[in-house]
Protein backbone atom coordinates (compact mmCIF):
# COMPACT_ATOMS: atom_id res chain seq x y z
CA UNK A 1 0.00 0.00 0.00
CA UNK A 2 0.99 3.60 0.22
CA UNK A 3 1.99 4.34 -3.36
CA UNK A 4 -1.16 5.79 -4.86
CA UNK A 5 -1.61 9.35 -6.05
CA UNK A 6 0.60 11.78 -7.99
CA UNK A 7 2.06 9.60 -10.69
CA UNK A 8 2.39 11.67 -13.84
CA UNK A 9 5.95 12.66 -13.04
CA UNK A 10 7.16 9.10 -12.88
CA UNK A 11 6.47 7.25 -16.11
CA UNK A 12 8.29 4.08 -15.13
CA UNK A 13 5.70 3.49 -12.41
CA UNK A 14 3.03 3.37 -15.07
CA UNK A 15 4.56 0.93 -17.51
CA UNK A 16 1.30 -1.03 -17.43
CA UNK A 17 -0.63 1.94 -18.76
CA UNK A 18 1.30 1.62 -22.03
CA UNK A 19 -0.27 -1.75 -22.78
CA UNK A 20 -2.29 -1.52 -26.02
CA UNK A 21 -5.94 -2.35 -26.37
CA UNK A 22 -9.24 -0.88 -25.18
CA UNK A 23 -10.11 -0.70 -21.53
CA UNK A 24 -13.08 -2.50 -20.06
CA UNK A 25 -16.21 -0.43 -19.71
CA UNK A 26 -18.54 -3.05 -18.27
CA UNK A 27 -17.83 -2.90 -14.57
CA UNK A 28 -19.47 -5.02 -11.93
CA UNK A 29 -22.29 -3.42 -9.92
CA UNK A 30 -20.92 -1.40 -7.03
CA UNK A 31 -23.38 -2.72 -4.44
CA UNK A 32 -24.27 -6.31 -5.25
CA UNK A 33 -26.56 -8.21 -2.93
CA UNK A 34 -24.35 -9.99 -0.44
CA UNK A 35 -24.87 -13.77 -0.32
CA UNK A 36 -25.73 -15.36 2.97
CA UNK A 37 -22.65 -15.30 5.15
CA UNK A 38 -21.43 -17.71 7.76
CA UNK A 39 -21.23 -20.75 5.50
CA UNK A 40 -18.62 -22.22 3.21
CA UNK A 41 -21.21 -22.50 0.46
CA UNK A 42 -21.65 -18.73 0.10
CA UNK A 43 -18.24 -18.52 -1.55
CA UNK A 44 -18.75 -21.65 -3.61
CA UNK A 45 -17.15 -24.20 -1.31
CA UNK A 46 -18.73 -27.59 -0.80
CA UNK A 47 -18.15 -28.68 2.82
CA UNK A 48 -16.99 -32.15 1.80
CA UNK A 49 -14.37 -30.59 -0.46
CA UNK A 50 -12.71 -28.56 2.30
CA UNK A 51 -9.67 -30.78 2.55
CA UNK A 52 -9.29 -31.62 -1.11
CA UNK A 53 -5.76 -30.86 -2.24
CA UNK A 54 -4.34 -30.30 -5.67
CA UNK A 55 -7.44 -28.96 -7.41
CA UNK A 56 -6.31 -26.51 -10.13
CA UNK A 57 -7.44 -22.92 -9.84
CA UNK A 58 -7.06 -19.49 -11.40
CA UNK A 59 -4.27 -17.15 -10.30
CA UNK A 60 -2.50 -14.06 -11.66
CA UNK A 61 1.25 -14.67 -11.76
CA UNK A 62 4.25 -12.39 -12.09
CA UNK A 63 6.44 -14.32 -14.54
CA UNK A 64 9.18 -11.71 -15.06
CA UNK A 65 10.20 -8.34 -13.71
CA UNK A 66 9.85 -5.65 -14.84
CA UNK A 67 6.73 -6.44 -16.80
CA UNK A 68 3.57 -4.76 -18.01
CA UNK A 69 1.30 -7.79 -17.64
CA UNK A 70 0.59 -10.68 -15.32
CA UNK A 71 -0.12 -14.17 -16.63
CA UNK A 72 -3.54 -15.47 -15.62
CA UNK A 73 -3.08 -19.23 -15.31
CA UNK A 74 -5.71 -21.92 -14.69
CA UNK A 75 -3.34 -24.70 -13.64
CA UNK A 76 -2.19 -23.40 -10.25
CA UNK A 77 -2.43 -25.72 -7.25
CA UNK A 78 -1.61 -25.55 -3.55
CA UNK A 79 0.91 -27.57 -1.61
CA UNK A 80 -0.23 -29.81 1.24
CA UNK A 81 -1.15 -28.19 4.52
CA UNK A 82 1.49 -27.98 7.24
CA UNK A 83 1.16 -27.49 11.00
CA UNK A 84 0.18 -23.94 11.81
CA UNK A 85 -1.27 -23.28 8.34
CA UNK A 86 -4.65 -21.78 7.48
CA UNK A 87 -6.23 -22.32 4.07
CA UNK A 88 -8.47 -19.49 2.88
CA UNK A 89 -10.93 -19.36 0.00
CA UNK A 90 -10.43 -15.81 -1.26
CA UNK A 91 -13.75 -14.02 -1.73
CA UNK A 92 -12.36 -10.62 -2.73
CA UNK A 93 -8.97 -9.03 -3.28
CA UNK A 94 -8.18 -5.36 -3.62
CA UNK A 95 -5.85 -4.27 -6.42
CA UNK A 96 -3.21 -2.18 -4.67
CA UNK A 97 -0.57 0.10 -6.15
CA UNK A 98 2.04 -2.06 -4.42
CA UNK A 99 1.11 -4.88 -6.79
CA UNK A 100 2.02 -2.60 -9.68
CA UNK A 101 5.19 -1.67 -7.78
CA UNK A 102 6.11 -5.36 -7.67
CA UNK A 103 5.59 -5.55 -11.44
CA UNK A 104 7.84 -2.58 -12.20
CA UNK A 105 10.51 -3.45 -9.64
CA UNK A 106 9.93 -0.72 -7.07
CA UNK A 107 9.13 -3.44 -4.54
CA UNK A 108 11.49 -6.41 -4.93
CA UNK A 109 9.63 -9.61 -5.80
CA UNK A 110 11.26 -12.64 -7.36
CA UNK A 111 9.22 -14.33 -10.10
CA UNK A 112 7.32 -16.53 -10.53
CA UNK A 113 4.93 -15.28 -7.88
CA UNK A 114 1.20 -14.93 -7.41
CA UNK A 115 0.59 -11.27 -6.65
CA UNK A 116 -2.07 -9.78 -4.38
CA UNK A 117 -1.76 -8.99 -0.69
CA UNK A 118 -5.06 -7.29 0.19
CA UNK A 119 -7.68 -9.99 0.58
CA UNK A 120 -10.42 -11.50 2.70
CA UNK A 121 -12.22 -14.78 2.58
CA UNK A 122 -13.46 -17.87 4.37
CA UNK A 123 -11.31 -20.44 6.16
CA UNK A 124 -11.58 -23.86 4.51
CA UNK A 125 -8.97 -25.83 6.46
CA UNK A 126 -6.58 -25.42 9.37
CA UNK A 127 -3.33 -27.19 10.17
CA UNK A 128 -2.37 -28.86 13.40
CA UNK A 129 -2.02 -26.45 16.29
CA UNK A 130 -4.32 -23.76 14.92
CA UNK A 131 -7.06 -22.96 17.41
CA UNK A 132 -8.02 -19.29 16.84
CA UNK A 133 -9.94 -19.98 13.63
CA UNK A 134 -11.98 -22.89 12.29
CA UNK A 135 -13.39 -23.72 8.84
CA UNK A 136 -16.20 -21.31 8.04
CA UNK A 137 -14.67 -18.35 9.86
CA UNK A 138 -14.27 -15.09 7.97
CA UNK A 139 -10.75 -13.67 7.94
CA UNK A 140 -8.67 -10.83 6.59
CA UNK A 141 -5.16 -11.79 5.52
CA UNK A 142 -2.39 -9.70 7.12
CA UNK A 143 0.69 -9.35 4.92
CA UNK A 144 2.97 -8.51 7.86
CA UNK A 145 1.56 -10.41 10.84
CA UNK A 146 2.90 -10.35 14.40
CA UNK A 147 4.48 -13.48 15.87
CA UNK A 148 3.35 -12.36 19.32
CA UNK A 149 6.53 -13.19 21.21
CA UNK A 150 9.43 -11.10 19.87
CA UNK A 151 10.51 -7.72 21.34
CA UNK A 152 8.58 -5.84 18.64
CA UNK A 153 5.38 -7.69 19.52
CA UNK A 154 5.79 -7.39 23.28
CA UNK A 155 7.77 -4.72 25.13
CA UNK A 156 8.27 -2.39 22.17
CA UNK A 157 4.57 -2.45 21.26
CA UNK A 158 5.44 -2.30 17.53
CA UNK A 159 3.98 -5.56 16.17
CA UNK A 160 3.82 -4.12 12.65
CA UNK A 161 7.63 -4.27 12.61
CA UNK A 162 7.80 -7.97 13.57
CA UNK A 163 10.51 -9.64 11.50
CA UNK A 164 9.46 -13.16 12.46
CA UNK A 165 6.09 -12.64 10.84
CA UNK A 166 7.65 -11.42 7.60
CA UNK A 167 9.97 -14.43 7.55
CA UNK A 168 7.11 -16.83 8.23
CA UNK A 169 5.11 -15.40 5.32
CA UNK A 170 7.82 -16.29 2.84
CA UNK A 171 9.30 -19.44 4.33
CA UNK A 172 7.01 -22.08 2.78
CA UNK A 173 5.69 -21.04 -0.66
CA UNK A 174 2.17 -22.35 -1.13
CA UNK A 175 1.59 -22.32 -4.89
CA UNK A 176 2.61 -24.87 -7.55
CA UNK A 177 2.41 -25.20 -11.33
CA UNK A 178 3.22 -28.80 -11.95
CA UNK A 179 6.59 -29.34 -10.28
CA UNK A 180 7.43 -25.63 -10.25
CA UNK A 181 7.25 -23.81 -6.93
CA UNK A 182 5.52 -20.44 -7.34
CA UNK A 183 6.04 -17.74 -4.73
CA UNK A 184 3.53 -15.19 -3.44
CA UNK A 185 3.71 -11.46 -2.86
CA UNK A 186 4.43 -10.98 0.86
CA UNK A 187 3.41 -14.61 1.25
CA UNK A 188 -0.27 -13.78 0.63
CA UNK A 189 -1.05 -14.44 -3.05
CA UNK A 190 -4.60 -13.09 -2.92
CA UNK A 191 -4.77 -12.94 -6.73
CA UNK A 192 -5.71 -16.61 -6.52
CA UNK A 193 -8.95 -18.39 -5.74
CA UNK A 194 -7.46 -20.00 -2.65
CA UNK A 195 -4.29 -19.57 -0.61
CA UNK A 196 -2.46 -20.93 2.41
CA UNK A 197 -0.97 -18.58 5.01
CA UNK A 198 0.58 -18.97 8.47
CA UNK A 199 -2.08 -18.95 11.14
CA UNK A 200 -0.83 -15.65 12.53
CA UNK A 201 -1.77 -13.98 9.22
CA UNK A 202 -5.44 -15.03 9.34
CA UNK A 203 -7.27 -12.38 11.37
CA UNK A 204 -10.81 -13.38 12.31
CA UNK A 205 -13.59 -10.84 11.73
CA UNK A 206 -17.33 -10.74 12.33
CA UNK A 207 -19.42 -12.54 9.73
CA UNK A 208 -21.76 -9.58 9.26
CA UNK A 209 -18.99 -7.53 7.61
CA UNK A 210 -19.12 -7.79 3.80
CA UNK A 211 -15.95 -9.50 2.63
CA UNK A 212 -15.35 -7.01 -0.19
CA UNK A 213 -14.94 -4.07 2.19
CA UNK A 214 -13.08 -6.31 4.63
CA UNK A 215 -10.49 -7.01 1.94
CA UNK A 216 -9.56 -3.32 1.75
CA UNK A 217 -8.63 -3.39 5.44
CA UNK A 218 -5.92 -5.94 4.65
CA UNK A 219 -3.64 -3.24 3.23
CA UNK A 220 -4.77 0.14 1.94
CA UNK A 221 -7.22 1.11 4.67
CA UNK A 222 -4.95 0.00 7.50
CA UNK A 223 -1.97 1.71 5.86
CA UNK A 224 -3.76 5.04 5.44
CA UNK A 225 -6.08 5.21 8.43
CA UNK A 226 -3.38 3.76 10.65
CA UNK A 227 -0.85 6.33 9.45
CA UNK A 228 -3.18 9.15 10.52
CA UNK A 229 -4.26 7.67 13.85
CA UNK A 230 -1.24 5.64 14.95
CA UNK A 231 1.84 7.15 13.26
CA UNK A 232 1.16 10.83 12.59
CA UNK A 233 -1.17 10.87 15.60
CA UNK A 234 -3.53 13.52 14.31
CA UNK A 235 -5.45 15.29 17.04
CA UNK A 236 -8.75 17.14 17.37
CA UNK A 237 -8.53 20.61 15.89
CA UNK A 238 -5.22 20.00 14.10
CA UNK A 239 -4.31 20.73 10.49
CA UNK A 240 -3.20 17.98 8.12
CA UNK A 241 -1.88 17.65 4.58
CA UNK A 242 -2.24 14.48 2.49
CA UNK A 243 -0.11 14.30 -0.67
CA UNK A 244 -1.67 11.82 -3.09
CA UNK A 245 -5.40 11.10 -3.16
CA UNK A 246 -5.39 7.53 -4.40
CA UNK A 247 -6.62 4.59 -2.34
CA UNK A 248 -4.13 4.97 0.51
CA UNK A 249 -4.43 8.76 0.40
CA UNK A 250 -8.22 8.57 0.71
CA UNK A 251 -7.80 6.23 3.68
CA UNK A 252 -5.34 8.68 5.26
CA UNK A 253 -7.83 11.51 4.73
CA UNK A 254 -10.51 9.47 6.46
CA UNK A 255 -8.12 8.71 9.31
CA UNK A 256 -7.38 12.41 9.73
CA UNK A 257 -11.12 13.13 9.76
CA UNK A 258 -11.72 10.43 12.37
CA UNK A 259 -8.89 11.91 14.47
CA UNK A 260 -10.75 15.21 14.48
CA UNK A 261 -8.50 17.32 12.28
CA UNK A 262 -10.13 20.68 11.64
CA UNK A 263 -8.45 21.22 8.27
CA UNK A 264 -7.40 18.46 5.87
CA UNK A 265 -5.79 19.54 2.61
CA UNK A 266 -5.51 16.93 -0.16
CA UNK A 267 -3.03 17.44 -3.02
CA UNK A 268 -3.13 15.53 -6.29
CA UNK A 269 -2.51 16.03 -9.99
CA UNK A 270 -6.04 14.91 -10.88
CA UNK A 271 -8.91 17.29 -10.17
CA UNK A 272 -11.27 14.32 -10.22
CA UNK A 273 -9.42 12.75 -7.33
CA UNK A 274 -9.57 16.01 -5.42
CA UNK A 275 -13.36 16.06 -5.71
CA UNK A 276 -13.47 12.53 -4.35
CA UNK A 277 -11.05 13.44 -1.56
CA UNK A 278 -13.46 16.12 -0.36
CA UNK A 279 -16.28 13.60 -0.36
CA UNK A 280 -14.24 11.48 2.08
CA UNK A 281 -13.43 14.32 4.46
CA UNK A 282 -10.82 16.64 2.96
CA UNK A 283 -11.72 20.26 3.64
CA UNK A 284 -9.59 21.47 0.74
CA UNK A 285 -8.48 19.84 -2.51
CA UNK A 286 -5.69 21.53 -4.45
CA UNK A 287 -3.42 20.94 -7.40
CA UNK A 288 0.33 21.09 -6.62
CA UNK A 289 0.65 24.61 -8.02
CA UNK A 290 -2.08 25.83 -5.64
CA UNK A 291 -0.48 24.42 -2.51
CA UNK A 292 1.31 27.67 -1.47
CA UNK A 293 -2.01 29.49 -1.40
CA UNK A 294 -3.59 26.67 0.61
CA UNK A 295 -0.84 26.66 3.22
CA UNK A 296 -1.24 30.42 3.60
CA UNK A 297 -5.02 30.17 3.93
CA UNK A 298 -5.15 27.21 6.30
CA UNK A 299 -2.06 27.74 8.45
CA UNK A 300 -1.13 31.37 7.98
CA UNK A 301 2.04 30.20 6.28
CA UNK A 302 3.34 28.29 9.31
CA UNK A 303 2.87 24.84 7.85
CA UNK A 304 0.68 21.89 8.82
CA UNK A 305 0.62 20.14 12.17
CA UNK A 306 1.07 16.84 10.34
CA UNK A 307 1.67 15.81 6.74
CA UNK A 308 1.33 12.40 5.12
CA UNK A 309 3.09 11.52 1.87
CA UNK A 310 1.11 8.74 0.17
CA UNK A 311 2.93 8.39 -3.15
CA UNK A 312 6.47 7.11 -2.66
CA UNK A 313 8.49 9.70 -4.59
CA UNK A 314 11.55 11.52 -3.19
CA UNK A 315 10.33 14.89 -4.45
CA UNK A 316 6.98 14.60 -2.68
CA UNK A 317 8.62 13.26 0.48
CA UNK A 318 10.79 16.36 0.58
CA UNK A 319 7.73 18.50 -0.18
CA UNK A 320 5.84 16.94 2.72
CA UNK A 321 8.71 17.81 5.07
CA UNK A 322 8.76 21.40 3.79
CA UNK A 323 5.01 21.75 4.30
CA UNK A 324 5.23 20.62 7.94
CA UNK A 325 5.31 23.36 10.59
CA UNK A 326 8.18 23.71 13.04
CA UNK A 327 7.71 21.01 15.66
CA UNK A 328 5.19 19.18 13.48
CA UNK A 329 5.22 15.61 12.15
CA UNK A 330 6.01 14.53 8.59
CA UNK A 331 4.85 10.95 7.99
CA UNK A 332 6.12 8.97 4.98
CA UNK A 333 3.46 6.45 3.98
CA UNK A 334 4.37 5.88 0.32
CA UNK A 335 6.72 3.09 -0.75
CA UNK A 336 9.65 4.38 -2.83
CA UNK A 337 12.47 2.68 -4.66
CA UNK A 338 15.40 1.50 -2.53
CA UNK A 339 17.97 3.39 -4.60
CA UNK A 340 16.17 6.74 -4.50
CA UNK A 341 16.88 9.37 -1.84
CA UNK A 342 15.93 12.85 -0.73
CA UNK A 343 18.12 15.29 1.16
CA UNK A 344 17.79 17.20 4.42
CA UNK A 345 20.30 19.80 5.51
CA UNK A 346 22.43 19.25 8.58
CA UNK A 347 20.93 22.38 10.14
CA UNK A 348 17.20 22.17 9.44
CA UNK A 349 16.51 19.05 11.50
CA UNK A 350 17.93 20.82 14.58
CA UNK A 351 16.35 24.18 13.92
CA UNK A 352 12.88 22.99 12.87
CA UNK A 353 12.54 20.22 15.46
CA UNK A 354 10.26 18.43 13.02
CA UNK A 355 9.56 14.74 13.44
CA UNK A 356 10.22 12.75 10.26
CA UNK A 357 8.77 9.28 10.59
CA UNK A 358 8.01 6.35 8.32
CA UNK A 359 4.79 4.40 8.59
CA UNK A 360 4.95 0.66 7.99
CA UNK A 361 1.48 -0.90 7.70
CA UNK A 362 -0.05 2.09 9.48
CA UNK A 363 1.85 1.31 12.69
CA UNK A 364 -1.04 -1.08 13.28
CA UNK A 365 -1.53 -4.10 15.47
CA UNK A 366 -3.57 -6.13 13.01
CA UNK A 367 -4.87 -8.36 15.81
CA UNK A 368 -6.90 -5.43 17.15
CA UNK A 369 -6.78 -2.64 14.55
CA UNK A 370 -8.44 -4.64 11.75
CA UNK A 371 -11.54 -5.02 13.90
CA UNK A 372 -11.21 -1.48 15.29
CA UNK A 373 -11.40 -0.10 11.76
CA UNK A 374 -14.34 -2.38 10.98
CA UNK A 375 -16.17 -1.06 14.05
CA UNK A 376 -15.67 2.45 12.66
CA UNK A 377 -17.09 1.17 9.36
CA UNK A 378 -20.15 -0.28 11.07
CA UNK A 379 -20.65 2.99 12.96
CA UNK A 380 -20.69 4.93 9.69
CA UNK A 381 -17.47 6.80 10.48
CA UNK A 382 -15.24 5.02 7.96
CA UNK A 383 -16.57 4.81 4.40
CA UNK A 384 -15.26 1.63 2.84
CA UNK A 385 -18.12 0.96 0.41
CA UNK A 386 -17.46 4.27 -1.31
CA UNK A 387 -13.80 3.40 -1.83
CA UNK A 388 -14.71 0.52 -4.16
CA UNK A 389 -15.00 2.23 -7.53
CA UNK A 390 -14.68 -0.77 -9.85
CA UNK A 391 -15.23 -4.52 -9.65
CA UNK A 392 -13.45 -7.02 -11.87
CA UNK A 393 -12.85 -10.70 -12.38
CA UNK A 394 -9.37 -12.16 -12.15
CA UNK A 395 -9.02 -12.34 -15.93
CA UNK A 396 -9.39 -8.54 -16.06
CA UNK A 397 -6.38 -7.94 -13.81
CA UNK A 398 -4.12 -6.44 -16.48
CA UNK A 399 -6.76 -3.91 -17.44
CA UNK A 400 -7.09 -3.06 -13.76
CA UNK A 401 -3.35 -2.43 -13.56
CA UNK A 402 -3.55 -0.16 -16.61
CA UNK A 403 -6.38 1.83 -14.96
CA UNK A 404 -4.47 2.29 -11.70
CA UNK A 405 -3.69 5.98 -12.15
CA UNK A 406 -7.05 7.01 -13.56
CA UNK A 407 -8.79 9.88 -11.83
CA UNK A 408 -11.97 7.88 -11.22
CA UNK A 409 -10.22 4.93 -9.55
CA UNK A 410 -9.84 4.67 -5.78
CA UNK A 411 -9.90 0.91 -5.31
CA UNK A 412 -10.60 -1.90 -7.75
CA UNK A 413 -11.73 -5.17 -6.21
CA UNK A 414 -11.49 -8.66 -7.68
CA UNK A 415 -14.64 -10.72 -7.10
CA UNK A 416 -13.90 -14.43 -7.04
Amino acid sequence: GGADGLVAGRPEVHAATLAPGPRQTTNRPLSPTQPETGTLAHVGIEPDARRRRGAPMLAAILMECPTEELVVADDVTLRDMAPGDVKVKIAHSGVCHSDLSAMNGTIPQAPPAVLGHEGAGVVTDVGDGVTHVVPGDHVIIAFSPPCGTCPFCTGRNQPNLCINGLIAMGSNPQFRRGDTVVGAMTGCGTFAEETIVPGMAAIKIDKDVPLDVAALVGCGVTTGVGAALNTAKGTAGSSGLVIGAGGVGVAAIQGARIAGAAAIVAVDLHEGKLDRAKAFGATHGVLPEDLPAAIAEVTGGEGFDFTMECIGMPSTMRQAFDMTRRGGTCCIVGVGRAEETFELSAFEMFFSEKTLIGSMYGSADVRTDFNRFLRLYKAGRLDLDGMITRRIRIDEINDAMACMGDADVIRQVIDF
